[in-house]
């Protein structure tokens, strides 16, 4: 890994009218540093960017190490509140002219998309003022490269492990849905709504960056610097929110000189949400998902603990969840006798646990 750093001021790298968006173009780090600086955003003495090749690819992956040890509970970056991309924001800037396209999303299942939709819009149109925008040193310096479910294509479905395909096949439907309707929105330029690659990375840019807000407001934001952190099973960083929107970066332990910052950006025991979301196995996580898809999961077999984070294998161990052996035996027991899967439910229900021991020990062969 290298470390960036921040040329002299005005000899930035302001090249395009707009952002170019395709996997080629280069990020310019050091104009976002400078911007960051000089819109209040604050760090933490001896915490710095640092950029590493992503799978032999020849594109850049930037994240955040510190130098310097930070206690816990300390703020590593501080982000003011108008320097932040928010959803609510958005919703309030562009309110009153959509209900038609909030109509199609919300009919065709994507209404609680309504957030992230808005922050693509206000991306977008950042996009469209190319240098007049507030946020073009920050745009600028966003990967144009991703690898995750939405990047994918029909061929890639087809050679990844079940679960992962379902997901990324999630992934690509909410890219198509969520850029429906672009024709009708009056405040974006027809070279916008109709060019594809806007829209994909607007798209990623928002699911890969942007994050829920814990303050109470239902925001979901993306705050520059503070959206930095790769991911880790053992994190060191959270987001706090305050009342005004500002942005705290925190420790949540005690990290070490010569450390990288890392937060947490969803379950660590489901890679095959991160894989399809943000287009990276996490080779730190202690279990994944034991791949057992029925065709249809009822209500009583997710009373027994189906759910993709409950269904695990442990890797280091060996172990297996017990809800999988639940649900592997509920299975046979559908198959095979019936009677004896619902004295098997009953006893589940009713924490009788020897009961349930007692069925497992008796039909051990079927699992």
């Amino acid at each position: 890994a290298f470390k960036l750093s921040i040329r002299p001021p005005l000899q930035t790298s302001l090249r395009y009218a707009t952002i170019n968006v395709d996997e080629g173009a280069s990020r310019d780090i050091a104009s976002f540093e400078q911007w960051a600086s000089y819109g209040g955003i604050q760090r933490a003495d001896g915490v710095e960017l640092v950029a590493q090749e992503v799978d032999n690819t020849g594109f850049l992956d930037v994240s955040a190490v510190t130098t310097n040890p930070i206690p816990v509970s300390s703020p590593a970056v501080y982000v003011p509140a108008e320097m932040i991309l928010s959803a609510n924001g958005a919703m309030q800037e562009f309110r009153g002219q959509l209900g038609e396209v909030e109509d199609l999303l919300r009919a065709n299942g994507y209404g609680g998309e309504l957030r992230q939709y808005y922050l693509m819009l206000k991306i977008l149109a950042e996009v469209e003022k190319g240098q007049d925008s507030p946020w073009f040193q920050y745009l600028n310096s966003l990967p144009r490269y991703f690898s995750n479910g939405a990047s994918m294509t029909i061929f890639c479905y087809s050679v990844v492990p079940p679960l992962v395909s379902r997901l990324c096949k999630n992934e690509r439907a909410r890219l198509k849905n969520l850029s429906l309707g672009k024709r009708g929105i009056p405040f974006l330029g027809n070279e916008i709504k109709e060019e594809e690659s806007f829209w994909k990375w607007a798209y990623q840019v928002v699911y890969t960056r942007g994050f829920e807000t814990n303050n109470g407001s239902g925001d979901f934001c993306i705050a520059p610097m503070a959206d930095i952190f790769n991911h880790a099973t053992e994190s060191n960083i959270e987001l706090v929110y305050d009342d005004y929107g500002n942005c705290y970066a925190q420790t949540t332990r005690d990290v070490p000189a010569n450390s990288p910052l890392c937060m947490s950006y969803g379950d660590p025991t489901n890679p095959s949400f991160l894989l399809s979301r943000y287009g990276f196995l996490d080779q730190s996580s202690p279990a994944t998902f034991c791949k057992i898809l029925p065709p249809h999961v009822s209500e009583e077999m997710k009373n027994l603990g189906y759910s993709h984070s409950n269904m695990l294998f442990y890797k280091d161990t060996g172990d297996v969840s017990e809800p999988v052996w639940d649900i592997m035996l509920y299975m046979a027991l559908g198959e095979t006798d019936p009677a004896m899967q619902q004295q098997f439910y009953h006893a589940h229900t009713q924490a009788d646990y020897a009961t349930k021991q007692s069925i497992h020990e008796q039909y051990y062969s079927l699992t």
